[in-house]
């Protein structure tokens, strides 16, 4: 006689539940390994620039955790990797896709916790933001088991937009494609982070590859302890000190972190083929993972608050006070790239939306509904505000992609911008022609950055919801000078001082 054992049953409440508290613990949780890496970045960085970033991050990162606000103002794309055992039945008539996105509806309408809504229909056309971060990316497979395990990201635009694939020769170097594809991402993905890689499989596995290979634990100090027992882990070595040898170091401003880990999953492929695949993640480092046994929806425990280090940023008492309200271009002439302000006064917010718009109405030589004049631009778009909040966090966004905005506003009067990441070649030219200055806000320090605004109010095009035309009204936000009126970048200048060269490295 045969006996079978009875399935496991799920149901899609749980299941729905699970992935709501868990997409909500990932937006104001660090990992805990990661919390730890980040403390020994800061101890381990010399360049005073790079150093105040992580102590920005660190800080900001346990306001989260004590406030429950997310740690940056992009709160992600999600991605959720679904395994399910053939002995589970899950109630109800629901897809996985449907299962998943009821789990992101509720989670970024939670009103305790909004989180930002960032996802557009019809990518290459209208580009219609569909309200609730719906749909996710859903990736189903079948296992032998009697469990449901999930695996969630919310993956932030700035580090997705930095996942490259290549298809490489068998006899490729995989460290030097990895170092040369890193060297020219810039600093938009924010780092310090991780990165993780795929080799082999097919193109698209390998990207997957990649993205799983980031779900594992960051133990690069205790591997280098212990040394590499097979070739992905002297991968992972050689890549880790390869790319920080670059210099890029923490938001792209010169130091000697750059990565805390690098990951790395692999599969048999094709004699002709060797694809690799490369995906960042970002100092939000927000991924997850929980099992569903049928007992109930899974449960996440807060972290020790001990597990943060005594690192409590403080705006550096060398720092240039600036009155937004009188500012004049004489005295932005005297800012050099790596000089640290604090601003206070009125800014106004646009980000891609609204700077088309903007110029849209320029080039038609119809008025615009603000003027740019003697003003400033923030390249954000908030978190919705709760309780006695002025704003949610406010984080700057990639400022590259305003490049092409930029000659037709500072045209217009407009004194500078304010972002993350380097800016291109085209915008640094319209800069210098202008005698304007592009700054920068340390991404991962939304809630942070946040603290600094004390008024908030739309200004024009509500209907773009968080890409809406705001002014806010400022004291002591922390900003850094990175490219002056002369056109000189923090971005070219910064890695260049600490990056070592490559004969000079452990062979």
């Amino acid at each position: 006689m045969r006996y079978y054992k009875a399935m496991t049953v799920i149901s899609e409440e749980d299941f729905v539940q699970s992935v709501a508290d868990a997409l909500q613990y990932i937006s104001y949780y660090h990992p805990p390994d990661f919390v730890r890496a980040l403390a020994t970045a800061f101890e381990a960085e010399e360049s005073p620039a790079a150093r105040d970033a992580i102590a920005q991050i660190l800080t900001n990162s346990r306001l989260c955790a004590l406030g429950h606000r997310p740690i940056c103002q992009d709160t992600g794309m999600v991605v959720a990797l679904v395994e399910v055992g053939d002995g589970v039945r899950i109630t109800g008539t629901r897809s996985l896709q449907d299962l998943v996105d009821e789990g992101v509806r509720r989670a970024y309408r939670d009103p305790a916790n909004p989180l930002r809504a960032s996802i557009v229909a019809d990518p290459a056309g209208e580009r219609r933001n569909t309200g609730d971060n719906t749909p996710a990316v859903v990736h189903g497979r079948w296992a032998r088991g009697d469990t449901v395990r999930v695996a969630l990201f919310a993956k932030g635009g700035g580090s997705e937009n930095k996942a490259r694939l290549a298809m490489l020769n068998p006899a490729d170097d995989v460290v030097a494609w990895v170092a040369e594809t890193v060297a020219g991402l810039g600093a938009g993905w924010c780092p310090p982070g991780v990165l993780g890689l795929g080799i082999g499989g097919s193109a698209e596995q390998a990207l997957i590859l990649a993205k799983e290979a980031l779900l594992e634990p960051v133990d690069l100090h205790e591997l280098k302890a212990r040394g590499p027992r097979d070739h992905l882990e002297e991968l992972r070595l050689a890549i880790h000190e390869r790319v920080n040898a670059l210099g890029i170091g923490a938001q792209g401003l010169g130091g000697r972190v750059t990565v805390v880990d690098v990951k790395i999953r692999d599969w048999p492929t094709h004699a002709a083929s060797k694809p690799v695949a490369l995906v960042p993640n970002c100092a939000a480092n927000r991924h997850i993972e929980f099992t569903l046994d049928g007992s109930g929806p899974a449960r996440f425990a807060p972290p020790d608050l001990d597990l943060w280090p005594d690192i409590q940023w403080r705006p550096d008492a060398q720092a240039r006070r600036v009155d937004l309200r009188h500012i004049t271009r004489e005295e932005i002439a005297a800012w050099r790239p790596g000089e640290r302000l604090l601003l206070s006064g009125p800014l106004l917010t646009a980000r891609d939306a609204a700077h088309k718009r903007l110029v849209d109405l320029i080039e038609r030589g119809e008025p615009l509904p603000v003027e740019l004049a003697e003003r400033f631009i923030y390249y954000v778009g908030p978190v919705d505000p709760v309780g006695d909040e002025v704003i949610g966090p406010a984080g700057p966004t990639t400022a590259t992609r305003m490049d092409r905005f930029t000659e037709p506003l500072l045209a217009r009067g407009l004194l500078g911008t304010i972002g993350k990441a380097e800016r291109g070649q085209e915008a640094i030219n319209a800069i210098r022609r202008h005698r304007a200055v592009y700054l920068i806000a340390v991404g991962g320090a939304a809630y942070l950055v946040a603290q600094a605004v004390h008024q908030a109010r739309v200004v024009a095009f509500p209907e773009l919801g968080m890409e809406a035309i705001y002014e806010l009204e400022v004291k002591d936000m922390p900003v850094t000078v990175a490219v002056d009126t002369q056109g000189r970048s923090l971005h070219r200048e910064g890695p260049q001082t600490w990056r070592v060269p490559v004969e000079t490295l452990r062979r």
